[in-house]
């Protein structure tokens, strides 16, 4: 000891050595006796610390400590130095405390969003609000601790800049209250697809974090939109369509208004033996029959008889077209076949009814098969389709 004593660099070298061999001793043998009785554990929270390096940060503690408590031990280290080296490693013990919490508070938001309410009550934006308060101070203790000044007053100090931190963590301070409110009235989850029109956003969010939401869009695209700006404008989320099971098909065909007009005899009878339309045409013929029967006409005089229209027929035909076909929720959503008012692109003829899946590709070939089937079968109430004159329909007539 009168070695140590006498000697200042063998004294530092043994407290230097000190902390690497107390590194080592953590960093390769309480580490791996941890780690394997983890892996031997059941529950799923550890692995994910390990998965952070939650442990080989918390290592890098321990020669710190060994340093901070060593060197105002030696006998010939001044006082002053000594006061010096402590502000240091305590300033650095701050720092490194600061990096394992911001790892523990990363790996508990791994370990949350693999249960099942994180996707309703994503919990990223409060830790990095966290995260950001304990920076703030850690940068106040470790400013306090090298300045040798009181904390107390660095926090008085941090306390008259309130206004100048309002000002500066502006945007923080929105998204934090956005963030609560997206989670709160669960207006927003991971997975949602959601669509913001006026900045071409249209997609899954795949990321809630406290500044910004990622969407990844059908393009495969990542689009980064501030947190705020879902509550500040209007976004659509799809998510109660997702939930219903069903998705809608709201399309129209433009019916050209000189093809509509009454069914003669002949289409009467045909229509009549039509197996998806003799129910409907059986019952209508009674309703017209009976409604012109109490028709009171003078003598002489020719009345308004109601009669069936080649449209009217084929609205009632695309009705069980519809409700007979398989890939189509009609028990519990909205089937409607309706006709809207008429335009100069011709008469609008709506279809409005919910396919029995959400699935895109499917959705749309079921919706492509409908309206091929449709538009096929116009022609067999002589009925045609509005279309626009193109080279095709102008013939030249030689004198």
């Amino acid at each position: 000891m009168s070695w140590i004593e006498d000697n200042l660099w063998g004294g530092l070298g043994l407290v230097l050595a000190g902390a690497i061999g107390a590194y080592l001793l953590v960093r390769y043998l309480v580490l791996p006796i941890i780690h394997s009785v983890v892996k031997r554990s059941p529950v799923k929270w550890d692995d994910i610390l390990l998965d952070q390096k939650m442990l080989h940060r918390i290592a890098l503690i321990f020669p710190v400590v060994v340093i901070r408590a060593g060197i105002p031990t030696l006998p010939t280290v001044d006082q002053g130095w000594a006061d010096v080296s402590s502000r240091i490693t305590d300033a650095l013990l701050i720092l490194l405390s600061l990096f394992a919490l911001n790892g523990l508070l990363r790996a508990v938001n791994n370990y949350y969003i693999t249960l099942p309410v994180s996707e309703s009550r994503p919990i990223k934006g409060y830790l990095q609000v966290l995260q950001i308060v304990a920076v703030v101070f850690g940068g106040v203790a470790i400013v306090a601790l090298l300045a040798d000044q009181s904390v107390g007053l660095m926090l008085g100090g941090l306390g008259a800049m309130t206004a100048v931190l309002l000002l500066i963590f502006q945007d923080t301070i929105l998204s934090l209250v956005a963030s609560v409110q997206l989670t709160q009235n669960e207006m927003l989850r991971v997975g949602d697809w959601i669509e913001i029109p006026d900045i071409e956003v249209d997609g899954d969010v795949i990321d809630i974090a406290l500044h910004t939401v990622k969407v990844q869009n059908w393009d495969k695209t990542i689009s980064t939109v501030p947190t705020h700006r879902l509550i500040s404008k209007t976004f659509r989320n799809w998510r109660g369509m997702t939930n219903t099971g069903g998705r809608r098909i709201k399309r129209a065909m433009h019916i050209d208004a000189t093809s509509v007009r009454f069914l003669g005899d002949a289409e009467l009878e045909r229509f009549g033996n039509f197996d998806p339309l003799s129910g409907y045409m059986k019952s209508k013929s009674a309703e017209l029959n009976e409604w012109n029967a109490e028709l009171s006409t003078p003598e002489g005089s020719w009345g308004d008889p109601r009669r069936l229209t080649n449209l009217g027929t084929f609205r009632a035909y695309v009705a069980a077209y519809l409700r007979n076909h398989p890939s189509l929720e009609t028990d519990n959503l909205t089937l409607l076949v309706r006709l809207l008012s008429p335009s100069p692109e011709g008469v609008p003829l709506e279809i409005y009814t919910f396919t029995d899946g959400t699935d895109w590709v499917r959705y749309e070939g079921v919706q492509s098969d409908i309206f091929d089937h449709l538009l096929a079968m116009l022609p067999e109430f002589g009925l045609r389709l509005f279309q626009n004159p193109s080279g095709a329909d102008i013939r030249t007539i030689n004198a």
